[in-house]
């Protein structure tokens, strides 16, 4: 059972999962900020993600603005993933690490994995079809609360359609585009939820340690929806993770054409 991000960590270096991940080296390095409005939304998301190429997969990684800046790309190309996975700045530890993972074992090729296909169309229909793919991970019953960790509000719209009650935790958002108001305490929502979806950013800002022990011991089931080291959150279904949304690069808000996310569930069958 893995407990922690530091012990997968260490377990991957060991060698645990495979191949040593000094002989995979990194082919590309990218940095890249994008920023997206809805349709008659007033919000603007602005992210930041770090992606490391490794053969035929990418690690990846959101970030804060300013946590890494774009120059780190120039040397990294070439490096083996040991080196990034030990040393490297927080963002780039998780995108490498999500690299090695997904390396060993592609979403597309494991056998625990529900492929959906996004249809095609605009940001506003392919972001509803995704968080849809999200919340269909979740056994909602009428009237209960689902504390969501990272607020994307086609999300917020996709719990509260399911019957439940969103309570929205996001460092960077005051409410959402419904009006619910959007706590900073992680803690707080989460003791008072009855379930937990949270974004893949949690390993990107040092949060989802906590959040899978306080899970775990309030024997919660945490759903996680991952852009961000979502082969990294595979890695602990079972062990706190009850059910995880991996959506490897590249993303659907990068691509007008379908696109594909991988469903898991702790159990290792495909969501019904």
């Amino acid at each position: 059972m893995t407990a922690s991000v530091a012990a997968l960590t260490t377990e991957v270096l060991n060698g645990e999962y495979g191949p040593a991940p000094s002989e995979l080296n990194v082919t590309s390095a990218f940095w890249l900020h994008h920023t997206t409005r809805l349709p008659g939304a007033d919000v603007t998301y602005r992210n930041y993600y770090v992606l490391l190429r490794v053969g035929e997969v990418f690690g990846a990684c959101s970030f804060e603005a300013g946590e890494l800046d774009p120059s780190y790309c120039a040397e990294t190309s070439g490096l083996p993933l040991s080196e990034l996975i030990a040393d490297g700045p927080l963002p780039v530890r998780i995108a490498a690490l999500d690299a090695y993972l997904a390396a060993v074992e592609p979403h597309h090729l494991s056998a625990q994995a529900e492929e959906v296909v996004l249809p095609a169309g605009t940001p506003d229909v392919r972001a509803r079809a995704r968080d849809a793919a999200v919340a269909g991970l979740l056994d909602v019953a009428e009237g209960s609360k689902v504390a969501l960790i990272g607020v994307v509000n086609p999300l917020v719209e996709a719990i509260t359609a399911l019957g439940g009650t969103c309570l929205p935790c996001d460092f960077n958002l005051r409410e959402t585009a419904s009006g619910i108001p959007v706590s900073r305490d992680m803690a707080q929502v989460v003791d008072a939820a009855d379930a937990v979806v949270a974004t893949g950013m949690t390993l990107s800002n040092g949060s989802f340690d906590t959040l899978l022990t306080s899970c775990l011991q309030q024997s919660k089931p945490l759903a996680i929806y991952a852009q961000t080291g979502s082969a990294v959150a595979r890695a602990f279904l079972g062990s706190g993770v009850t059910a995880l949304s991996a959506e490897p690069f590249p993303f659907s808000q990068f691509s007008a054409r379908p696109t594909s996310l991988y469903r898991y569930r702790k159990n290792g069958s495909p969501t019904p």
